[in-house]
């Protein structure tokens, strides 16, 4: 049970801050003449370098590793604070980026390649069937 508490004060925080600089930003974006949703871009891009620094961060410094995670409770409460809640609510984008960075590391092109294209089109299709359900109703 404690660890579903790390979760949620982190993704309190997220989800807040997401709510915060999506306001800054659209104030800051509005009379931009391209049309494109900079807010989203701007919070999955920060999301990401904040999941990149701190995984990194953790591991190098704290001495974290993945391989010591085998089940929910042996998650070390600061990733279940900052990287799955914090930046899980803040953008679930910056956990997409990150994953498909470690493939791509690793060697695994091929899923790199898979783990791209399926998220974003599958996501989007998601979107529209979502979208085209909630029409018919």
């Amino acid at each position: 049970m404690r660890e579903v508490l790390w979760v949620s004060i982190g993704a309190l925080a997220g989800a807040n801050l997401r709510f915060l600089v999506s306001r800054v930003a659209v104030r800051l974006t509005v009379s931009h003449p391209l049309q494109f949703p900079w807010p989203v871009l701007f919070i999955n891009v920060t999301g990401s370098f904040i999941l990149g620094y701190f995984m990194m961060w953790s591991t190098q410094r704290l001495a974290i590793a993945d391989s010591t995670v085998t089940t929910v409770s042996n998650i070390p409460s600061l990733i279940l604070l900052i990287a799955i809640g914090f930046c899980g609510s803040y953008t679930t984008f910056s956990t997409f980026a990150y994953e498909s960075l470690q493939l791509f590391q690793q060697g695994h092109i091929a899923a790199f390649a898979a783990n791209l294209l399926a998220n974003n089109l599958l996501c989007i299709l998601g979107v529209l069937a979502g979208a085209s359900l909630a029409k018919a109703l």
